[in-house]
């Protein structure tokens, strides 16, 4: 929805209210959303001090990585911005051309599963979790260049079952989303 005509003050104060709800998003998204230049938006930014997204990406990520008890930080695919454990998390994944099909540009779906695959595991509060069951549908196709939020939510658990939900976003439209069955196991012993 494009909000044209809004003065200053009132642009201002929508964009504060929407970087308040979705701190991940880009200058040049709001840039769009409120039909104005991509420097119009950082100047309302500086002038409200609010900070350029990789700076606000970094506030909110300070600290999960070590509330994640399931995966080693660098097992996660994506940046982990936000954990609530047992409960749900947020990751971001900028994909690039080596994640892409050379000749379409097109993300391959393993990056995709991996990110979504990764944060459900992280959200589970157990030393190991292992997915069990997967249904996945990828709604529509990402390219090299675009950001990925992910979010992943447990609905429901019974027993050392976790029911999580991910559905991962480019530009507030779904592209992919998963139901997983996690199994969680406390105490992991290797057979030998």
């Amino acid at each position: 929805m494009v909000r044209k005509g809004l003065s200053k003050r009132e642009r201002q104060k929508s964009l504060e209210e929407k970087i308040r709800k979705d701190p991940f998003l880009t200058d040049e998204e709001l840039s769009e959303y409120f039909d104005v230049s991509i420097q119009t938006i950082r100047l309302d930014r500086m002038e409200l001090g609010i900070p350029e997204l990789r700076e606000r990406m970094r506030s909110v990520a300070e600290g999960t990585y070590t509330r994640v008890r399931s995966l080693a930080g660098k097992e996660i695919i994506g940046e982990l911005v936000d954990l609530d454990l047992g409960k749900k998390g947020i990751s971001i994944l900028e994909a690039d051309a080596s994640m892409a099909f050379e000749k379409t540009n097109v993300v391959r779906g393993q990056f995709i599963y991996a990110q979504a695959e990764s944060l459900a595991i992280a959200v589970i509060d157990a030393d190991v979790a292992l997915i069990g069951v997967a249904n996945i549908k990828y709604k529509q196709p990402v390219t090299a260049g675009q950001k990925l939020v992910a979010q992943a939510e447990v609905v429901r658990q019974r027993g050392n079952k976790y029911f999580v939900w991910v559905k991962i976003k480019l530009r507030m439209q779904e592209v992919f989303r998963g139901k997983f069955i996690l199994v969680a196991m406390d105490e992991w012993e290797k057979e030998e």
